[in-house]
Formats: C-alpha cells, structure tokens, sequence
C-alpha cells in the first residue's frame, strides 16, 4: 500500500472514493509534502437540500479525512492517526461551489512531534473554513485528531 501513499496517487483514490465522488466532493489539490489540500464540494441537483444550498453533510464530509490523511502523510509510518471529534458551526447557506483550505505548518508538526515522542496520545485541534466561490465564509468545522506513534516506535514508558 505504499504506493497509494503518493500525493497524486492519493488524490486520485480519494476522488472515486464513493462517499467523496458520490457526493460531488472532489480533491483539486494534494501537496507533494502532504501540507497543503485544497477540496471543492460541486452543485448538483443531488448535493443540495430541500431549501436549495449545499447538504450539511456534505459540506461536514468534505472535511472528513482530510487532516488525519495530511499527517499520516506528513509524519510518516510511526505513526497512528484517526478522526476523533468534529464539531460544525452553519454560518450561511452554502449555494454553488464551495472550497475548503487545509494547512499543516511546520510548528504544527513540531509541536505534536514534541507531544508524541514518549509515546504519548495527543488531540490536535483544528479549524477548517468552508467558503464559496465569492470568498465567504459558510460553515466553519473544528476537528480533532488522535495522534499516537505506533507501539514498536514508542519509547517504554515508566
């Protein structure tokens, strides 16, 4: 499974991904580094609701795997990282196209680095802005991930 682990590669599953192409969900952008992700959620007849704009669950699905699939990426095989909380604030009705950003920076990374090191777990949060083709904001999703090192790349705890 190495192989599907490369960003391209990545980007490709994750769009005929059922959840993701049935949805109108689509990955446009997948950094090299695994940093960066860029996700757009399509109109279509069947994306919207009763009220015309965009099903709240797929604008919460659009966001879905998206951080914990950057760090596993990003911090390699030691590694074990899953979705554990998330939490959706509807700002607007979602009409048209939306886009969602994602970013890891390096202290990000330090930081849970720093967290895990001894083994420990680890809870990051992070905030994602779902907006739409004109630059608002229409929901704003918080996520928090589990962060552990696989046990054979933990350090025995006392």
């Amino acid at each position: 499974m190495r192989w599907a682990f490369n960003p391209a590669v990545m980007r490709h599953l994750l769009n005929l991904w059922p959840p993701f192409f049935f949805s109108g969900i689509k990955v446009v952008e997948l950094a090299q580094d695994y940093r960066y992700c860029k996700v757009e959620l399509k109109n279509r007849p069947w994306t919207r609701n009763i009220n015309s704009s965009q099903f709240g669950g797929s604008m919460f699905a659009m966001t879905d795997p998206i951080y914990p699939l950057m760090l596993m990426g990003s911090l390699g095989k030691e590694y074990m990282v899953w979705d554990k909380q998330a939490d959706i604030n509807y700002i607007t009705p979602g009409r048209g196209k939306l886009i969602a950003e994602f970013l890891l920076t390096d202290s990000e990374l330090e930081h849970i680095k720093q967290q895990t090191e001894a083994g420990e777990k680890y809870f990051p949060d992070f905030v994602v802005h779902v907006k739409d083709s004109k630059g608002e904001l229409v929901c704003e999703v918080k996520r928090k991930v589990y962060v552990r090192k696989k046990p054979k790349y933990r350090e025995a705890l006392s």
